[in-house]
């Protein structure tokens, strides 16, 4: 289960903040590790102080991997550019283009940021994935969210990548002082039991204002609550995938 979608039709909820810092702390373990920005917003790839010309687009047109990828921290970034609009419609027709792309990319782990958003990119990155890390906010609609993906999987499974596994849940923006906060997670914990990550992402000033720098949290504020926390998210997928 090397190659790991990161999924949420829910906007909002850090998906690209656990991306971009999960690829940071795997690279810090000593993997080879490859982030795809596979959002139009190019969220992951602007949150790195990057503004390339070519991208994930360019690879569905051919181009080489080893061409169009980045050094960034501690691993690669396939980046996104403004034309990955421009491949919706092509990869409504071919919704495997993705897994066909990557088939020998050669890289310990590929994470994958996909738009929040049930669209052909985020087709594209269920049919190439292994396996499927969901971040959810600790809100109030949080299980809904989580509902609509686990639907989106079994129908993903069925049609497309009947290899598709899920990896887990993870908890982020995370309050202890609250209450709600604390009755998410015990109703996330009571209906998924171990297939929520014990680690537990918080609210945190230092993750927001990161991608500000251009930066990991792991070189903008190592010894923050943020960075311990997805450090132990990087052991604790590195345990689960192991386990397989």
């Amino acid at each position: 289960m090397r190659r790991i979608a990161l999924v949420n039709q829910k906007g909002g909820v850090g998906k690209t903040t656990t991306a971009i810092n999960l690829a940071a702390y795997l690279g810090r373990m000593g993997k080879r590790v490859l982030l795809v920005d596979l959002d139009p917003q190019m969220n992951a790839t602007s949150g790195l102080g990057l503004r390339p010309r070519k991208g994930v687009y360019h690879l569905f047109q051919g181009e080489p991997l080893e061409r169009l990828v980045q050094p960034v921290d501690a691993f690669h970034l396939l980046p996104s550019t403004p034309d990955l609009v421009g491949a919706t419609l092509e990869l409504a027709e071919d919704p495997l283009a993705l897994a066909k792309a990557l088939e020998d990319e050669g890289y310990d782990f590929t994470l994958l940021d996909v738009p929040p958003s049930l669209s052909p990119l985020t087709l594209n990155a269920l049919g190439a994935a292994q396996g499927v890390l969901v971040p959810v906010q600790a809100e109030y609609y949080a299980l809904e969210g989580v509902a609509g993906v686990l639907s989106t999987l079994e129908e993903v499974r069925g049609r497309l990548n009947p290899a598709l596994r899920l990896l887990g849940f993870l908890i982020t923006m995370y309050d202890g002082r609250t209450l709600l906060s604390q009755q998410v997670e015990a109703e996330l914990r009571g209906h998924f039991g171990e297939k929520v990550f014990w680690t537990v992402v918080p609210r945190s000033v230092r993750l927001a204002e990161a991608p500000s720098f251009g930066r990991t949290i792991a070189q903008h504020a190592p010894t923050s609550p943020g960075a311990h926390a997805y450090r132990r998210l990087a052991e604790e997928v590195m345990a689960r995938v192991q386990e397989g």
